[in-house]
């Protein structure tokens, strides 16, 4: 057991990294910092270690190198990632949808899907410029195909959380639940009673 400390009174370890996965726009940077405080941890987006590897931009190395490639160094660098102590881990949109990739998350992390729909997605992803996906045509006729060819997949992930427009506190405390049910323990002290929003797949053995 963990005594309480300065993020917000954690009260046992979480065994495995947390990975959260979904599209471009589910908020898995924004929750997954606040998430990292909440348990005392480090966070780590897969995107900026894969920036750091390659010495380039995400959109740069798309245009460089095309995506097939692109998937190939994003395999590689989460590998990498899942190998160091635990942490919390924000992956691209296209990482789950990678079998190897898929795989590893399985066997290496406790992976969340962070379901939004589209239209939230389409407000957040109108706030940034470096979606290189969204630049190929209309972002809602892209997100809606990325919805219906990448949704299923999601769908294996360990966990399911509803990502909605919102208070981004209340966001991570849906979260932390559905990690604490999973685990059948509490990980942290909470502030406010349990949200029933919370959706949980298959347990781990």
């Amino acid at each position: 057991m963990v005594a309480g400390n300065a993020h917000g009174g954690v009260l046992a370890a979480l065994p495995r990294t947390v990975a959260l996965v979904g599209l471009m726009g589910a908020g898995k940077t924004a929750i997954g910092k606040k998430l990292a405080v909440r348990l005392g941890l480090p966070f780590m987006d897969a995107d900026v270690a894969i920036e750091a590897a390659a010495d380039c931009t995400i959109e740069e190395y798309f245009a460089r190198h095309g995506e097939a490639d692109f998937r190939r160094k994003e395999r590689h660098v989460i590998a990498r990632l899942l190998t160091e102590p635990v942490q919390i881990l924000a992956t691209g949109g296209g990482a789950f949808i990678d079998p190897e990739t898929r795989a590893l998350m399985r066997g290496r992390a406790l992976s969340i899907w962070l379901r939004a729909e589209l239209d939230v997605l389409l407000a957040r992803t109108a706030r940034r410029t470096n979606r290189p996906l969204l630049k190929q045509g209309d972002p809602r006729e892209i997100l809606g195909r990325l919805m219906a060819t990448r949704y299923p997949l999601y769908a294996e992930a360990d966990l399911i959380v509803d990502s909605e427009e919102g208070p981004l506190d209340e966001m991570v405390e849906r979260v932390l639940l559905a990690i604490e049910r999973h685990l059948g323990r509490e990980l942290v002290k909470h502030p406010v009673p349990p949200d029933p929003h919370v959706e949980t797949t298959k347990a781990r053995p």
